[in-house]
């Protein structure tokens, strides 16, 4: 088979454009050196072929790490070209880290590629994601073509997760994280949701630009640990279902609804044993519903409780994240 380079295919009419790769750090030191040295290499290898212009950058994103991570990007801004900082005081989380380097790097490039420190997502495939850009799509999601790198328990609770969001209602890309390219347009319609819960998983689809995809095999991590371990999985899925979806609070009602049956049903029974002269026999039982109830009661003000608590987020308007410093 023939592989044909993205060089081969360019087009006169396809213009050079700048690109920014947008990278969030937490704690990378272990493997910040490596992923540098790689990135760089990728764009020099993309100016040299002028699939992006001179001008294009990485611009790595500190949410506040504990370890080296600052310092060495600061000495990278220094030492090489197209290198940037920027440094959020304190720590802002995964996706508020994300939306900061999209929102600054949408100020001077055409295209923005968001990937995560560690590479375990193929950066190679940029190219094509470009390819993909001039083609006509302003969103390009990397999507991983299997898991057979993962874990049984990693795998089986990520592919739980995106059933899980999908029955909820919320518009995702299966095995796709935050490895993406999106043009300048798509970007700055992003950065108009001004939402403090963000799930960006799911809000990027509902953007609504030509999208497509580009399919890649994950990577090995070479140093570190993951910074998505199962509780926050969890509540990153909580995050996104009361982000988009409204169906818990009409699960609610249908419960709601299957209790006001059973009820009957035994008020029914209870009357029909009267009408005979047998007592009614079963405390135990009796007892076990009473629970039973009681515990779908507290779940279902748990839920309620989950949305409140978002709208209480959003009502006071907090800023997603402050900048401490920013090199360039």
């Amino acid at each position: 088979m023939q592989v044909v380079s993205f060089q081969d295919c360019k087009c006169e009419f396809m213009e050079n454009l700048t690109l920014a790769i947008v990278v969030p750090c937490y704690n990378e030191v272990e493997v910040l050196s490596q992923t540098n040295e790689r990135l760089r290499a990728l764009l020099d290898g993309m100016e040299r072929d002028k699939l992006v212009t001179a001008g294009s950058y990485i611009l790595y994103v500190d949410d506040g790490s504990r370890d080296g991570t600052w310092t060495l990007i600061d000495g990278y801004c220094e030492n090489y070209d197209h290198v940037r900082g920027l440094k959020l005081a304190g720590n802002a989380g995964h996706q508020n880290a994300l939306m900061a380097g999209l929102e600054t790097a949408r100020a001077d490039a055409d295209l923005v590629v968001s990937v995560d420190a560690d590479l375990q997502d193929d950066i190679s495939v940029i190219p094509e994601m470009i390819m993909k850009y001039h083609q006509g799509n302003d969103i390009v999601y990397g999507v991983r073509r299997n898991r057979k790198s993962d874990s049984f328990f990693k795998r089986t609770t990520a592919q739980c997760f995106y059933r899980f969001m999908s029955a909820m209602g919320a518009r995702t890309v299966n095995n796709h994280a935050d490895f993406r390219l999106m043009s300048r347009r798509a970007v700055d319609a992003l950065c108009a949701y001004d939402e403090r819960n963000l799930f960006l998983r799911g809000l990027v689809p509902k953007l609504g630009y030509k999208s497509d995809v580009v399919y890649y095999d994950r990577l090995e991590r070479k140093a570190g640990v993951s910074k998505y371990p199962l509780g926050k999985m969890m509540s990153f899925a909580v995050d996104g279902v009361t982000s988009f979806s409204v169906k818990p609070l009409r699960l609610i009602f249908y419960l709601g609804l299957v209790f006001l049956i059973i009820s009957l049903a035994i008020l029914a029974y209870v009357i029909a044993s009267l009408c005979k002269g047998d007592g009614v026999q079963g405390w135990a039982s009796l007892m076990l519903s009473i629970w039973f109830v009681g515990g779908c009661l507290l779940i279902c003000l748990s839920i309620i409780a989950a949305y409140i608590g978002r709208i209480y987020t959003e009502g006071k308007h907090r800023p997603r994240y402050n900048i401490e410093k920013y090199v360039k």
